[in-house]
């Protein structure tokens, strides 16, 4: 068996969607911060993400995380999150298969009742509570980074001249936040080939007409994702689908968005300071939220957000290039 390459993985899946964590064969990626390291990787080791994310090996809404040594002293590890879509600052649903995995696999100090895990990202320290029970991870939750509405009623032209009103909020990511039948759409997946046109038409507009820029991070920046969320969706209770660049729905209730939507719904003053709120994804799984505070992200107001989900391991893998492979990087259909 010959191999340029191996990669250890250990996958998973959080409430439907997918995370292949790779805890070997990567090493150290070069950078003083895990946001450098996102960059490096992005512009010298896309191949790798590529191969990992793309088929054969990967599929059309495939998601991943590459454990690193912690770039900060008081963190456990650091996170380089890949996807087909590129690398994000931070990706809840997958954190939660992080923590998961590391406890279930011993790669940190298990404790019952909770494991605390702190982990460092591109896009700030993430703390994981894991519950656990007779040694297996039973749920996580993560308090998240702080969170913030970017802009209320702000305005999008879609192609053919029609105007949609979006709320614009970030929980590690950007989200252009609006109600599903605002796109003349119901919410219903016998329809999904429609709403991800949709979505994903608004979200080539809002970059075009309003890039978002993290005010202290400029290297965070863009619209990805589109939440739609469902008709009768409230501060307590809401139902969404979640379309993602470069065109798929996120399985899992979206662990960004549920605190962007949080961050969302504090702005307009609908949802208070430690208030459950379930967020359920377009499959019908679900994240319970809660803001914990308030704080500032240069100057902007923002929230402190923490959600709690599940994850479950689904396999081990070794992940291999022949040299003889006519797909180095894998291929997107």
């Amino acid at each position: 068996m010959r191999s340029k390459l191996v990669l250890h993985a250990v996958d998973s899946h959080t409430e439907g969607m997918p995370t292949r964590v790779i805890t070997g064969g990567i090493g150290t990626v070069p950078g003083a911060t895990m946001n450098e390291r996102r960059l490096y990787f992005r512009a010298h080791r896309d191949h790798v993400k590529r191969l990992l994310m793309n088929e054969p090996r990967g599929h059309s809404a495939m998601s991943g995380a590459v454990l690193q040594p912690p770039a900060r002293s008081d963190c456990d590890w650091g996170v380089i999150y890949i996807e087909v879509s590129g690398y994000l600052p931070m990706c809840g649903h997958g954190t939660i298969g992080v923590a998961t995995v590391l406890v279930e696999t011993g790669m940190v100090e298990v404790t019952e009742p909770v494991t605390t895990i702190r982990l460092d990202t591109p896009a700030g320290v993430v703390v994981a509570e894991v519950a656990v029970a007779d040694g297996a991870a039973r749920s996580v939750t993560l308090h998240n980074v702080p969170s913030f509405a970017a802009g209320l009623d702000r305005e999008v032209t879609l192609p053919g001249g029609r105007t949609v009103r979006y709320d614009l909020a970030y929980g590690g990511n950007f989200y252009a936040i609006l109600p599903i039948d605002a796109l003349g759409l119901p919410f219903d997946r016998a329809r999904k080939d429609d709403i991800l046109a949709a979505g994903l038409a608004l979200m080539r507009a809002v970059d075009e007409q309003d890039e978002p820029v993290h005010p202290q991070d400029p290297s965070i920046r863009g619209c990805h994702h589109v939440h739609l969320y469902a008709p009768g969706a409230t501060a307590r209770h809401s139902r969404h689908a979640m379309v993602i660049h470069p065109g798929w729905f996120d399985r899992s209730p979206c662990g960004t968005g549920t605190c962007a939507r949080m961050a969302q719904l504090h702005a307009r003053g609908e949802l208070p300071l430690r208030t459950e709120f379930v967020n359920e994804s377009f499959i019908g799984t679900r994240f319970t939220g809660r803001l914990l505070g308030t704080t500032e992200v240069a100057g902007v107001p923002a929230v402190l957000p923490s959600f709690t989900g599940r994850a479950w391991i689904t396999g081990t893998a070794q992940y291999l290039l022949d040299p003889d492979d006519p797909f180095p990087e894998g291929f997107v259909l």
